[in-house]
């Protein structure tokens, strides 16, 4: 009797193992203190990867926020599924990359490629966007799209954001607040280097609320437990998806941001940080202004 305990014991903790975590593909803060720490910023605890996942799994829904340049964010992300995947089943899995008018193409690729019959050309089948570097997004998705759960679009139609442009949507609730609206505005000037015109920023703010808001939509429409992949922005719980949710289903999700060495997360941003190595910073703006000249 023992003896069948002990190996029910032992095939329990081989059924809740964590596959091995990739290598580091970024170049830049691989001689951090911080590198690879994950940091539950509620108690302010570090915890091993078998920890998140852990804490991870018992959630509803899981918004991960990545820098989406940086390949070691698109490797931990597929590791953290595929980790997930031992502990409970996924139910859904929701793209910052992928529009509502590419769902349907999205979901003809899934069950073709359950029947064993791959794409020839894998992006086209998707309608996947120059905009995403296919290359640094492949893997994951490919990995997504052979597993038994939807794979879903979290982001807005163009023809949609061109009525966001035309007439702002008016917006209520916590996303409305003054000090939300400054953040983001602020977040907006510095990632278009200060070059757009002032008149246009209202207009960005909307969209990028607008999508916030079709995120929340979506994941809550979404069968559980839900993981949304986003921009870090999209992702934070004081400024972004999250304000949109209503307050149960806040309650039991769970915020991750994949952030480079370097980066000062604050408290109430997200629930847990995991810090990556870094992409070199190109001279972005510099090459912006000189398109403006």
């Amino acid at each position: 009797m023992r003896f069948l305990l002990s190996v029910a014991l032992v095939l329990l903790a081989a059924c809740q193992s964590t596959p091995p975590l990739p290598s580091w593909q970024s170049p830049a803060g691989l001689d951090q203190a911080d590198l690879g720490q994950i940091i539950d910023m509620r108690s302010g605890n570090r915890l091993t990867p078998q920890q998140l996942v852990a804490e991870l799994a018992g959630a509803d829904r899981v918004l991960v926020g990545e820098r989406h340049d940086n390949p070691d964010h698109h490797a931990l992300q597929r590791w953290l599924l595929n980790a997930l995947a031992q502990r409970r089943e996924q139910g859904s899995l929701l793209l910052e990359t992928l529009n509502p008018d590419q769902q349907e193409k999205v979901a003809r690729a899934q069950e073709s490629i359950e029947r064993g019959h791959w794409p020839a050309d894998l992006p086209a089948a998707l309608g996947w966007q120059n905009g995403w570097d296919w290359q640094l997004y492949a893997p994951l998705v490919e990995y997504a799209l052979a597993q038994s759960y939807p794979v879903l679009s979290a982001n807005l139609d163009r023809a949609e954001i061109t009525r966001i442009y035309r007439r702002k949507p008016r917006l209520t609730g916590a996303a409305a607040a003054d000090h939300v609206q400054k953040a983001l505005l602020e977040q907006i000037r510095v990632s278009h280097c200060d070059l757009l015109p002032e008149a246009q920023l209202p207009a960005m703010l909307a969209v990028q609320q607008q999508r916030d808001r079709r995120m929340a939509e979506r994941l809550e429409a979404a069968r559980i437990p839900a993981m949304l992949i986003a921009g870090a922005f999209h992702v934070r719980r004081d400024l972004g998806v999250p304000l949109h949710l209503d307050r149960e289903d806040i309650r039991t999700t769970r915020v991750l941001l994949l952030a480079e060495v370097g980066a000062s997360p604050q408290a109430g941003q997200a629930d847990f940080v995991w810090f990556t190595p870094a992409q070199r910073q190109q001279d972005h703006c510099a090459e912006l202004r000189g398109k403006t000249k």
